[in-house]
C-alpha cells in the first residue's frame, strides 16, 4: 500500500502543480475578452481568432483544474445529505462512485474522445469561423483532460482505501469551521515554498 501512496503523492503533486499554474489563464481570458470587446464597441473591430482562443484557454482551465477541484474535495456532491451519514459510509460512498462512476466515464470519455481528436489533427481541422483557429489543440483537451482527472481517480481512491485502513489521517477531516480552513488554505498558497 505504501508504494500505491507513493503513487499517489506524485500523481497528487502534478495535478496540483499544473491547476495553480493552469488556474493563472483565467487572468489572461479577462484580458482578452476584455481586449476584444473594447475593439469591437470603439473600433468596431472584430476576431473570431480572439473570441476562439477565449473559449479554448476556458476549455483549458476547465479540463486541467477538474482534477485538481476532485483532489481538494471540492467537487459537487449534496454535502446536506452526505454530513448525515457516518464517515464509514461517506468513505464507501466515495469509493463506490469513483469506481462506478467517475473511473468508467473518464475512460469511456478518453477511449471515445482519442479517435474524434485524431481525425481532426490528420484533418488539419480549422474553425468555420472566418479568420477563427485550428480546432484540433482545443479537441485534444477531451482527452488529456480525463486522462488527468482518470489518474486524480485513482489517486482518490488510493488514498480513501488508505483512510479506511487507518494507514493515513483523513486530509478533508476538519476540525476548523470551513471558512477557517480555506483562510488558512490560502495564506499556505500565499507562502513561497522553500
Amino acid at each position: 500500500m505504501q508504494a500505491l501512496l507513493a503513487v499517489s503523492r506524485v500523481i497528487d503533486s502534478i495535478n496540483l502543480r499544473l491547476g495553480k499554474w493552469v488556474s493563472w489563464l483565467i487572468v489572461v481570458v479577462v484580458i482578452v475578452s476584455t481586449a476584444n470587446a473594447i475593439s469591437r464597441k470603439l473600433f468596431g473591430l472584430s476576431s473570431n481568432a480572439w473570441l476562439e482562443l477565449q473559449w479554448i484557454m476556458f476549455s483549458v482551465i476547465f479540463m486541467a483544474c477538474s482534477p485538481w477541484t476532485l483532489m481538494s474535495n471540492e467537487h459537487i456532491r449534496i454535502d446536506i445529505v452526505n454530513s448525515m451519514f457516518p464517515k464509514k459510509v461517506r468513505d464507501s460512498i466515495d469509493i463506490f462512485g469513483h469506481v462506478a462512476f467517475l473511473l468508467p466515464f473518464t475512460v469511456v470519455m478518453i477511449v471515445t474522445g482519442w479517435p474524434f481528436f485524431l481525425a481532426s489533427f490528420r484533418l488539419n481541422e480549422q474553425s468555420f469561423n472566418a479568420g477563427g483557429l485550428p480546432q484540433w489543440p482545443a479537441k485534444s483537451l477531451v482527452v488529456i483532460g480525463f486522462a488527468l482527472l482518470f489518474f486524480q481517480g485513482i489517486s482518490e481512491l488510493i488514498k480513501r482505501i488508505a483512510v479506511m485502513r487507518g494507514l493515513i489521517p483523513d486530509p478533508f477531516e476538519q476540525t476548523l469551521h470551513p471558512a477557517e480552513a480555506e483562510a488558512e488554505r490560502l495564506l499556505a498558497d500565499i507562502k513561497p515554498d522553500k
